[in-house]
């Protein structure tokens, strides 16, 4: 006997079995000893040889939850489930346009990471590379390499010492010593160089004009030589500009 008929038959078979033959008179039988003799029968292993496995009652146990839910879902939308699906579909869009303009989420800097790399060029080297750059539209190299023209430079004049594995946080903050006016801006482009360099964001062209101005303001800014006389501030100037 297999599935709803022989459940149907197995309850007359268990009180058949309390009974006796079923040529006899019908005898009545209370209803704890029947409900028992009914469960002792379904219990037997050859009614249950097509129940689902257990995989399958739980995939129906998810998909019954998600009916329900989808079903509240679309009640206490206006518009019924045509509104939710409208609703689904705005959240996917401005999940997407996110996703086009932030991009991929990436690590956050690390804290050591460095400036340069093992190439060491001259300020006018990176320069013209983040020009080349910019020229293509490649504003995260353009960035890049304009950053690193800026710490360069401030290098060249011996305005920073030259140190290798020096961060972009640790030039600026160094070079904001020297160049107090400019501080801001100094922590501010470091921080996109490595928001742009170590976080994954993108530049953009005026993220790179920033940069571009500053190197052009700090080639004509004078700096502060703190514990120097005004003779000895001038000939330091004079030796780091030679």
């Amino acid at each position: 006997m297999n599935g709803t008929g022989g459940v149907l038959t197995a309850v007359p078979a268990a009180l058949t079995s309390l009974t006796g033959s079923g040529d006899e008179p019908p005898v009545t039988i209370p209803r704890d000893p029947a409900r028992e003799a009914a469960r002792h029968e379904l219990s037997k292993r050859m009614y249950h040889e097509n129940d689902p496995g257990l995989l399958q009652r739980a995939l129906n146990a998810v998909f019954h939850w998600i009916d329900r839910l989808l079903s509240a879902a679309a009640s206490a939308t206006p518009g019924g489930a045509l509104g939710l699906v409208i609703v689904i579909l705005a959240v996917l869009a401005v999940l997407g346009a996110l996703w086009w303009r932030l991009g991929t989420p990436r690590p956050q800097p690390a804290s050591g990471a460095t400036l340069f790399d093992d190439r060491p060029r001259s300020a006018a080297e990176h320069r013209a590379a983040a020009e080349a750059h910019a020229a293509q539209g490649h504003w995260s190299q353009a960035l890049q390499e304009r950053m690193r023209a800026v710490v360069r430079a401030l290098e060249e004049r011996a305005l920073l010492d030259v140190r290798p594995g020096r961060t972009a946080d640790e030039a600026a903050a160094e070079a904001g010593r020297t160049l107090p006016a400019h501080t801001d801006r100094l922590r501010s482009a470091a921080r996109e160089f490595d928001d742009v360099t170590y976080g994954g964001r993108r530049a953009n062209q005026a993220s790179y004009e920033r940069i571009a101005e500053l190197d052009r303001d700090l080639e004509r800014t004078r700096p502060i030589l703190t514990g120097s006389t005004p003779s000895t501030a001038h000939d330091v100037r004079r030796g780091a500009a030679q």
